[in-house]
């Protein structure tokens, strides 16, 4: 049986305030001063068996993950509209964003970046569903967040130069994947490999001009945001997203139309519905499709999501490069609607950011996405495009450490002759014996596309003998995709190579994971 310790009782029976009321207070209090009910302390509390979160994976969609959690508590089904990714760019885990929503101490419904529009609208949706399960129920007060230490929290970030955006790729590639180096070396933030690095990005400059021209500003106005007073410019640039305006922004827009037809379009996109070829628009595509609206300037900036730090895995070891942290950045741009449109964080380090600026950094700690702690550990390690990022880090670090475990690498990309990213350090690897195994995929290379989980399968045998030698298993890159086809080949793999039935191949591979074999850094 569980025993759950009582909140000990520090505000007073007959004070002033509700049951719920006092339930959080006591709670925030006992937090704040460390206390615990006497009583309680001299229990001998077994200790609580893990929760099970079947929808806590990123490869089911929406609908499936909902239908999991149907019936759970209230933020556990919150949990489930989260994209699973526990990428940390609300700056919670996707259990710990659900359980503040629900508690109250998270206002902001639009913190997941992954999730996008579809996750706010239905976190909306589900608090509004869920909120008479509220009455006669104290809901936990969130514990207290220690003071962060600077370069560790999106509240306290560090600040890091720029020193090099430079492409991997060469001339003819499809893409356009840049080394990122900045210099810490003017701050004490240290990381791990396999950590993640939140970038504060500023916007396309370019984007910015047009919106401002829209509004008839200068882009010098003073304007209150977050207990700042700033120029309207700044905050456009980086304080608010209009790349994704939210559903209250739509709203705004819509009170402030003179125009009947156009103001009803504009509460029909902040439903979900309206003009289909709006419903990915930024703020200048609305401001341009909907020329009777004229906003107010602290209205429009209240009305507007603030924009979120970006998170990329981390692609060096501090053994190897000491005071510098390194990144691999696929730099994403698109044609709509006769502009350019630009990722937020990829284009601003390839693009606008410029060798020597100074920009706001954080190290988002992994969750057991490491190297094997022990050395003599084999590791596989599964990363095509920008996915090889962190394994780079790992190859460095365990290089570094002169760790005699062997390492296997399977990576992939469109081209061999344009796309195979760090290929000079990889063959240097294998040239000294780093890498025990390469395996490569460059799916447009021949008539057939050839993917890594290809190459997993042609290996399975060899494969399978790593398993039975204790090698741990990473996967990076696309989560929805990439990650859950390579997932499906070790199942396959688990089935033909081990014996095993479906339902043993799944046991199997989570018994994996629990041990912390089978990690995934996935988005």
């Amino acid at each position: 049986m569980n025993i759950v310790t009582p909140i000990p009782q520090i505000v007073p029976e007959n004070a002033p305030f509700s049951t719920e009321q006092r339930a959080w207070l006591n709670g925030f209090f006992a937090a704040y001063l460390g206390v615990a009910d006497s009583a309680a302390a001299d229990e001998a509390a077994e200790p609580a068996e893990p929760e099970d979160h079947p929808w806590h994976d990123a490869a089911l969609t929406m609908a499936e993950r909902l239908d999991l959690a149907k019936g759970a508590k209230p933020e556990r089904q919150l949990m489930a509209a989260m994209a699973q990714l526990d990428c940390g760019q609300c700056g919670y885990l996707c259990q710990t964003y659900a359980e503040a929503v629900w508690s109250g101490a998270e206002a902001d419904l639009g913190r997941c970046v992954p999730g996008g529009k579809e996750t706010q609208r239905k976190i909306k949706e589900l608090v509004a569903a869920l909120e008479p399960l509220r009455s006669g129920s104290a809901v936990a007060a969130p514990a207290l967040k220690p003071a962060a230490q600077v370069g560790f929290s999106r509240d306290r970030p560090a600040l890091a130069t720029l020193v090099d955006a430079h492409p991997l790729n060469r001339p003819g590639s499809a893409k356009d994947v840049r080394h990122v180096v900045l210099d810490l070396s003017a701050s004490d933030v240290t990381y791990e490999a396999g950590d993640s690095l939140g970038v504060f990005a500023r916007k396309n400059p370019q984007l910015v001009q047009a919106v401002l021209d829209r509004l008839g500003a200068t882009g010098e106005e003073m304007v209150g945001i977050d207990h700042e007073a700033l120029p309207l410019r700044q905050a456009l640039l980086s304080k608010v997203d209009i790349a994704r305006p939210s559903d209250e922004c739509m709203l705004f827009l819509a009170n402030r139309a003179f125009d009947g037809e156009e103001a009803l379009k504009l509460q029909a996109l902040a439903a979900g519905e309206g003009p289909p070829e709006l419903a990915e628009a930024d703020l200048l595509d609305l401001l341009q499709a909907f020329p009777s609206v004229s906003p107010s300037l602290p209205g429009l900036l209240k009305s507007l999501d603030r924009l979120q730090p970006r998170l990329y895995s981390i692609a060096s070891s501090p053994k190897a490069h000491p005071g510098e942290v390194h990144l691999t950045v696929s730099a994403v741009r698109w044609d709509a609607k006769e502009r350019t449109r630009t990722g937020i964080g990829s284009c601003y380090l390839a693009d606008f950011a410029k060798p020597g600026d100074v920009i706001p950094v954080f190290v988002q700690k992994s969750h057991g996405f490491a190297p094997p702690v022990d050395d003599t550990v084999p590791a596989i390690m599964v990363g095509p495009g920008t996915g090889i990022a962190p394994f780079r880090a790992f190859l460095e670090e365990r290089d570094a450490r002169g760790a005699k475990g062997r390492n296997w690498l399977f990576f992939g990309d469109q081209k061999r002759t344009t796309d195979f990213l760090y290929e000079d350090q990889i063959a240097d690897w294998q040239r000294r014996g780093v890498l025990s195994r390469l395996d490569l995929a460059f799916s447009r290379d021949q008539a057939e596309k050839i993917y890594v989980q290809t190459r997993m399968r042609e290996n399975a045998a060899e494969l399978w003998a790593w398993f039975e030698q204790g090698a741990h298993f990473y996967v990076c890159g696309d989560a929805k995709r990439m990650a859950k086809d390579v997932e499906t080949a070790l199942l396959d793999i688990a089935m033909e190579q081990g014996g095993r039935s479906p339902a043993e191949a799944k046991v199997w591979l989570d018994g994996l994971a629990k041990a912390g074999r089978y990690q995934r850094d996935v988005y």
